[in-house]
């Protein structure tokens, strides 16, 4: 069973979710918070498998939450997806430099919402390629490479490094692996080892290290 907090300062779209996740034998809402505040104690009472966080929340944003919720150990298997009006939104990169595992948009059909929650349950980043690279392009294009990340490049293999910078397109390992003609598997372990030398606690950190590297180039996608 997939334990789900619901972090939002609507009610009104809470018990909607809550409706929507009940309904499915495998899903379990197991609390609701409506600032971030309350998410944090949420998130340490209850250890969900995954928290929907809105951002724009009154006394502490969801974006604080999330880095709150990453930040404690004893919180490592929770998994925070944020929850966003637009596709491209300014505070969307930042959730994920905080820790966020995706993000997903409030108005997704109910079956991608369902569908998303299972993908993050499993240990998967809920990344549309699409909707990633505008986001990520968008606010990172103006930022300098940060010299931890570029420090971080020479622990990678030359083949690791492409690699993450085909995720930081959004790519899954299926699209990797016939852009590169190797295997989803192989795409996969490839993917793993960057994470474990970079410390990347998902998929979602290698999207944020290839642009904060310069992996990848806005409108031209992997260098």
């Amino acid at each position: 069973m997939t334990r789900i907090a619901l972090v939002d300062d609507q009610a009104l779209l809470r018990t909607g979710l809550r409706a929507l996740l009940d309904a499915e034998d495998d899903l379990e809402v197991v609390g609701e918070a409506g600032d971030g505040k309350e998410a944090v104690a949420l998130a340490r009472a209850q250890r969900p498998d995954v928290v929907l966080m809105d951002i724009r929340m009154p006394v502490i944003d969801g974006l604080e939450a999330t880095r709150r919720i990453v930040a404690e150990p004893e919180l490592a298997g929770v998994k925070v997806v944020v929850l966003t009006t637009f596709e491209v939104d300014a505070y969307v990169f930042e959730a994920l430099r905080a820790g966020a595992a995706g993000f997903l948009l409030k108005d997704s059909d109910p079956e991608d919402i369902v569908r998303a929650v299972r993908v993050v349950a499993e240990g998967e980043s809920l990344l549309s390629p699409s909707v990633t690279r505008r986001v990520v392009e968008t606010f990172a294009a103006s930022a300098a490479p940060a010299a931890a990340a570029v420090g971080g490049l020479d622990e990678l293999t030359e083949r690791e490094a492409e690699i993450v910078a085909l995720v930081g397109t959004g790519l899954s390992n299926g699209e990797i692996g016939e852009r590169l003609v190797i295997s989803p598997a192989t795409a996969r372990t490839h993917v793993s080892r960057a994470m474990l030398k970079l410390g990347a606690r998902d998929r979602a950190q290698l999207v944020v290290f290839a642009y904060e590297a310069g992996l990848v180039t806005p409108g031209r996608g992997a260098t």
